[in-house]
């Protein structure tokens, strides 16, 4: 599985979702937009996301992309199925979905912004939007458990 990454702004969730998408068996992680890096502009690791993340970056593959929408319609080229997690009219219970080990290989899980959530136009593009249910007073879960719960269920 590959995850897609939109304009989060933390890089401590940004670590944290590394560690989980390594931890899950993921292939490749974009980074896209404001996303941060593991590494500064001049190719110093970040030592806040190094703490988060625990190497993470070391073991799993990832690219700095400037625009989601052209990165996602590529992936969709390339025979890829699109899973953005996002509340939203359309959405399905993420556990109503089941992938096979096959499927996987040619899944993207896609997450975005902590306030503003994955843009129209990336969930425009997804073949299928995931919702997690709330059933508190909270509205939305931190981004990087919401990934988690995502990544794990579509990974078993």
């Amino acid at each position: 599985m590959i995850a897609v990454l939109q304009d989060i702004r933390s890089i401590h969730n940004v670590g944290s979702i590394f560690r989980t998408a390594e931890g899950a068996g993921f292939e490749k992680m974009y980074l896209c937009g404001i996303t941060p890096s593991p590494v500064d502009e001049l190719g110093h690791p970040r030592r806040p996301f190094a703490k988060v993340s625990l190497g993470a970056e070391r073991f799993l593959l990832w690219e700095k992309v400037k625009h989601t929408e052209k990165l996602l319609r590529a992936l969709k080229n390339q025979g890829y199925r699109i899973f953005a997690v996002e509340q939203h009219k359309n959405a399905k219970l993420y556990s109503s979905f089941r992938l096979s080990k096959a499927a996987r290989k040619k899944t993207v899980l896609v997450v975005g912004h902590e306030r503003q959530g994955v843009s129209r136009a990336i969930l425009k593009l997804a073949d299928e939007i995931l919702e997690i249910p709330m059933r508190g007073k909270k509205e939305s879960l931190n981004i990087a458990v919401a990934f988690g719960i995502a990544a794990y269920h579509l990974t078993q």
